[in-house]
């Protein structure tokens, strides 16, 4: 008998691909239509529905979560001689943006369920040189963001939030980005849940701080020198300090306006693969990710789970190869930053520091997700996760 194999059975499986439809379309080609590319009234009408949809009071648009991490510590005072604790696990860009103010990071250990830095374990790497504090809501769980708002109080620190897998997560009626931090900084990289392709966010609920988030982004340039090519532009400007070139163009904007509309629809999605990672995983030795507590929500950004050699016969390693010669690509998320030559050289860090960091990175993978995924696509994963599992 003569079967005939799908061609989605046969494609390889890509890690996170984007979700992207006729409205996006729709809209870059209206910017690059309408003669205006770069910062312009798509970035402004971004930024406030963005702002809208977090419930903060102001959203700035950079060119990626890079730039705003580094805005917003560079906002608060952070400086020379500083310090900003933070998580080992986390992508290089979180620490790097403390080093470009002139700060030290200080790295302190997470919780080995969660995956987060805690406000114990962040109190505990407080000293006297400490001004901020900066939790990553890894893979998309909200951090304990009560805790740390009341350790920010209580020592006087700023809370700048590394929101790059979150921009759905809510913590209790909050989302974040409305009060979770001081200031919040959220990633739409081409595989995040909102995508510019390239690009990023800041919000805050202080104007002061907006205001200068506004004119660094841009080259230190007055408020409105964007516009001075425009009709009703001037051609007069000032430069204000020396700031950089961080500003996010209409055609990154054309791509958020319609991706923010459709968000809760990627979410829903996101979160039937997550069920159905769950379900069809069940039962293998390996470490799916823990619940979310019940009064937050999960932005689903991230399905890592844990690969322990002596329960699974398998190297994280060893399986992603597997997996990858199945078709199927994964990631992992991450190496823990003090493992890195540059921040062990710089700091005197060393692998036994942060255990719990270590044992994560040392095991962590991320199977593919994406609102692109049909159940089909899902259940190939599955599929090839288990045949490995059986073959051990």
């Amino acid at each position: 008998m003569n079967t005939v194999t799908s061609p989605e059975a046969l494609e390889p499986i890509l890690f996170s691909p984007p979700s992207i439809g006729d409205a996006e379309a729709g809209e870059v080609m209206a910017v690059l239509q309408s003669g205006w590319l770069t910062t312009g009234p798509r970035v402004e009408r971004f930024e406030r529905e963005f702002a809208a949809y977090v419930g903060a009071r102001y959203a700035l648009a950079v060119n990626s979560c890079t730039a705003a991490l580094h805005l917003s510590l560079l906002a608060a005072g952070i400086g020379p001689g500083d310090e900003v604790v933070t998580t080992p696990l986390t992508f290089c860009a979180t620490a790097n943006a403390i080093v470009h103010t002139g700060a030290t990071p200080v790295f302190a250990d997470v919780d080995p369920v969660t995956m987060n830095l805690t406000p114990a374990s962040a109190a505990a790497a407080v000293t006297s040189r400490t001004r901020a504090v900066l939790p990553v809501h890894f893979a998309g769980r909200p951090v304990d963001v009560p805790g740390f708002r009341a350790l920010a109080e209580s020592r006087g620190l700023v809370v700048v939030d590394d929101a790059a897998h979150a921009v759905e997560a809510s913590s209790g009626p909050h989302k974040v980005g409305a009060v979770s931090g001081d200031l919040t900084c959220f990633s739409f990289y081409a595989t995040k849940n909102l995508t510019t392709a390239e690009g990023g966010m800041v919000t805050t609920n202080r104007r002061d701080w907006a205001e200068r988030i506004r004119v660094m982004s841009l080259h230190g340039m007055s408020r409105d020198a964007w516009a001075r090519y425009s009709v009703n532009g001037s051609q007069r400007y000032d430069v204000q300090m020396a700031g950089f070139k961080y500003n996010m163009s209409d055609l990154q904007a054309a791509l958020g306006i319609h991706q923010l509309a459709s968000i809760d629809d990627r979410r829903h999605r996101r979160e039937a693969i997550w069920r159905r990672y769950d379900a069809g995983l069940a039962g293998l030795p390996l470490e799916r990710p823990a619940p979310t507590r019940p009064y937050d929500r999960h932005a689903r950004h991230l399905y890592t789970i844990l690969v322990d050699e002596a329960a699974s016969g398998w190297t994280r390693d060893g399986l992603a190869e597997a997996l990858r010669a199945r078709g199927v690509a994964t990631a992992v998320h991450f190496t823990a930053l003090h493992l890195h030559s540059f921040y062990a050289e710089r700091f005197g860090l060393q692998r036994g520091m942060f255990p719990a960091a270590e044992f994560i990175s040392d095991r962590t993978l991320s199977l593919p997700l994406s609102p692109a995924m049909t159940d089909g696509i899902v259940d190939r994963v599955i599929d090839a996760v288990r045949e490995c599992m059986a073959g051990r």
